[in-house]
């Protein structure tokens, strides 16, 4: 969260928001949009939801949101303390709630990689540098390495596993290979839909919503097995696929009055395991930041 002002804190500026009927021109917040739809494949990544544009660039700042958003500037950041530093240029162009983008930031780190992070402005007016380097989708995450762009956030992690192989994040045997690949896709088409649709929703189909996010984690958690973590005793590929996700889940708790840990105990005994570690710690924002971001979000869409 220190990348962005919320509810009028920011670790480089300070920001108050306006008294309520006050109009407020604070650069680099969004707009306001009434009445707009949600898009599909528009966004983080291929499921992630945003409002629709365009929007006015001066950026008005209504006071009725409760949430301001202001992107920081480009910042560097360290692979985990102990291991070796790479020289190798990296940018990633990032959104803090993004989990897709998380995954890159925690395999990242645990190749013990420099990069440097730019956010992104996506409710305001998405930079240039993304509009090229991923012009087929226009979305985060994207990784530039020596200045070559790659895009899609499990292809990202993938990349770096084969670029730094040591230490590796995918088995070392080829169907052990296959079924991790098999388990990133079916996390990559079910659970972060799963996750959204449930605070999405209103009325009786909360619960739906609901029953069909817990048919997802069971699934996983039946995948998951009594191991440690995905790949068995050591954190890897799928790990860094599913991990981010959980910081979404305490939403979908609140709107659907449920807690993973009651519906699925050994799935929430290895989040918590996953979260011991630096890598995942370090990058996994505050639930409950993540919560007002999706209260914020539900009220833009006129959700109640």
């Amino acid at each position: 969260m220190a990348d962005y002002i919320i509810n009028g804190n920011c670790r480089n500026v300070m920001h108050k928001p306006p008294s309520r009927g006050a109009v407020a021109r604070c650069r680099g917040c969004f707009a306001r949009r009434l009445n707009t739809p949600l898009l599909r494949h528009e966004g983080f990544d291929s499921q992630h939801l945003l409002p629709k544009g365009p929007y006015d660039f001066e950026r008005n700042c209504n006071p009725g949101i409760g949430m301001h958003l202001l992107p920081c500037r480009k910042r560097r950041v360290a692979g985990e303390t102990g291991r070796k530093m790479s020289k190798e240029d990296l940018l990633l162009l990032d959104f803090w709630v993004s989990p897709f983008c998380m995954r890159v930031k925690i395999a990242l780190a645990e190749k013990g990689l420099n990069y440097e992070s730019k956010e992104e402005d996506l409710f305001g007016g998405k930079s240039e540098l993304l509009l090229k380097s991923n012009p087929v989708y226009q979305k985060v995450p994207v990784l530039l390495h020596n200045g070559k762009p790659l895009n899609e956030s499990t292809i990202i992690v993938g990349y770096i596993d084969e670029k730094w192989p040591s230490p590796p994040l995918l088995p070392a045997c080829a169907y052990g290979r296959s079924q991790a690949r098999f388990w990133a896709d079916y996390i990559d088409k079910k659970l972060f839909d799963a996750t959204c649709t449930v605070w999405r929703s209103t009325g009786e189909a909360v619960e739906v919503a609901k029953k069909d996010f817990i048919e997802v984690l069971k699934v996983l958690e039946e995948a998951l097995g009594e191991k440690t973590f995905f790949g068995g005793e050591t954190f890897g590929f799928v790990d860094i696929v599913a991990i981010p996700m959980a910081s979404w889940f305490y939403a979908s708790e609140k709107f659907g009055n449920f807690t993973v840990e009651a519906e699925c105990p050994k799935l929430s005994a290895w989040i918590k395991r996953s979260m011991q570690r630096e890598s995942v710690a370090k990058v996994l924002p505050d639930p409950e930041k993540v919560y007002d971001f999706v209260v914020m979000f539900r009220k833009m869409q006129g959700i109640e």
